[in-house]
């Protein structure tokens, strides 16, 4: 409880310790259907016109649980995180080529870089609705998973019927994204 006590207040005073945990991560190896609640990625090279909107720990809980897809990738990132920038290429090639799975991109980042979150994922072909974190960090960190720390990037991979199937902190590679979509497929009743 305490290191994430920690955790929490490193965020909010955007500290060092918060820079430390994000660049900390490793490599791991391994609305329902409506268009303005996931990214949608374009081909390689593209540009997009992706909008960071704000949202809270409620909003963000009731869409990621919506369901409605084979499944829903959830990865939490922030402009300033190192290993969130070098997997982005990854998770953006594994969305491509699941155009069915609903991807929720949610930048950690504070509210005044809103517009750097929104080049930096439009300079990737990312296009329509993504997310920008905005209430407690706490709260925020509970709606998504408790379980986890608030270290960057965070995936979590939900099934159709928006139950969590994968979580994992740090940056991973395109094959544990596929594996995770893989699972959350496989749990369909």
């Amino acid at each position: 409880m305490l290191a994430r006590m920690k955790i929490v207040l490193a965020l909010l005073l955007g500290s060092s310790l918060a820079l430390a945990g994000c660049s900390g991560g490793t490599p791991s190896g391994g609305a329902r259907g409506a268009a303005t609640i996931s990214a949608h990625v374009g081909r390689p090279g593209a540009r997009g016109d992706a909008q960071v909107m704000p949202a809270t720990p409620q909003e963000l809980g009731r869409v990621v649980r919506e369901g409605g897809r084979p499944a829903t990738l959830v990865n939490v990132w922030a402009t300033w995180c190192n290993p969130c920038r070098e997997e982005m290429p990854g998770l953006l090639a594994v969305a491509r080529r699941h155009p069915d799975v609903r991807l929720i991109l949610i930048s950690a980042d504070f509210s005044d870089q809103q517009a750097a979150a929104g080049r930096f994922l439009s300079d990737r072909g990312v296009s329509g609705t993504t997310y920008i974190k905005s209430g407690s960090d706490q709260e925020f960190i509970d709606a998504l998973n408790p379980a986890w720390t608030g270290s960057l990037p965070a995936t979590f991979v939900f099934d159709a019927n928006g139950r969590p199937v994968a979580f994992w902190e740090g940056r991973a590679d395109e094959a544990r994204f596929e594996d995770a979509i893989a699972q959350a497929v496989r749990t369909r009743p």
